[in-house]
């Protein structure tokens, strides 16, 4: 069976980023239509125009996972505009504050609003329309963070900052809610799953970090930009209809 989407909508949040990119692009060339969501609207719509351009199909739709009344609107707008939802990409995440002593209450707050309780509310919103049409895949985009902790030793070798405490607390917490979301909706015919995905290769990496993450892998290098391509739509699809509840580490060995 193929990872076909030909006639489904997808949603992606944080679209604008580099993951996001490389999500809404797999999902795209497999035929769906993909829906660019993120607080930059502008990001978004040239995004969107971009995969048009590309003879994709995509819209740009304004999200902002910190505001109730945004999320419930924004689910609104996609049926209104689209008809329905069968995929749903969990990828946006805030970035505040740095190691425990660097991290303030108010850096805390601001990303549990947006990567925990944001995450729960459209996870919510969209789970109950999928099962109101007996289908539905979410898939939630983790961390290797939420399966192991960071190694510190790497980060004093480069000039990378290490991974903020919130991001291990609010990943760990999304792996907990894919199971629970699997087991209450799976009746009603909706599959949640979890990607944990491991660092993934860009320009602005500092070199000494690539080697010694590498190092660290067991397939030796970083993921690149198709690496998670296959698992994801590998999960979008009807090739895993009979998958759900797992968290897929897409790490190049690096949890072993």
């Amino acid at each position: 069976m193929s990872a076909e989407l030909s006639g489904r909508v997808a949603i992606v949040t944080g679209a604008a980023g580099q993951y996001g990119r490389h999500i809404s692009r797999a999902l795209a060339g497999a035929g769906a239509t993909v829906v660019i969501a993120s607080r930059q609207l502008d990001a978004c719509e040239e995004f969107a125009a971009e995969l048009r351009d590309e003879g994709a199909s995509a819209v740009a739709i304004a999200l902002d996972q910190a505001d109730e009344s945004s999320i419930t609107t924004f689910v609104g707008e996609v049926i209104d505009r689209l008809g329905r939802i069968d995929v749903l990409v969990n990828n946006a995440v805030l970035r505040r504050g740095g190691v425990p002593a660097e991290t303030t209450y108010a850096d805390w707050a601001a990303t549990s609003t947006v990567n925990s309780t944001g995450l729960f509310w459209l996870t919510t919103q969209v789970a109950e329309r999928m099962a109101a049409a007996g289908r539905g895949s979410i898939i939630n985009i983790a961390s290797i963070y939420a399966m192991i902790a960071p190694d510190f030793s790497l980060f004093e070798e480069t000039a990378i900052a290490p991974t903020p405490p919130f991001y291990a607390f609010d990943k760990a917490g999304m792996l907990g809610l894919t199971r629970y979301f699997a087991a209450y909706y799976g009746p009603s015919g909706v599959r949640v799953n979890a990607i944990s995905a491991g660092g993934l290769l860009s320009d602005a990496m500092d070199p000494a970090f690539i080697a010694g993450y590498s190092r660290r892998t067991a397939l030796r290098r970083p993921a690149g930009p198709d690496d998670i391509k296959g698992p994801l739509l590998f999960l979008a699809s009807d090739a895993s209809g009979y998958v759900t509840g797992i968290n897929l580490p897409v790490d190049g060995g690096r949890t072993l």
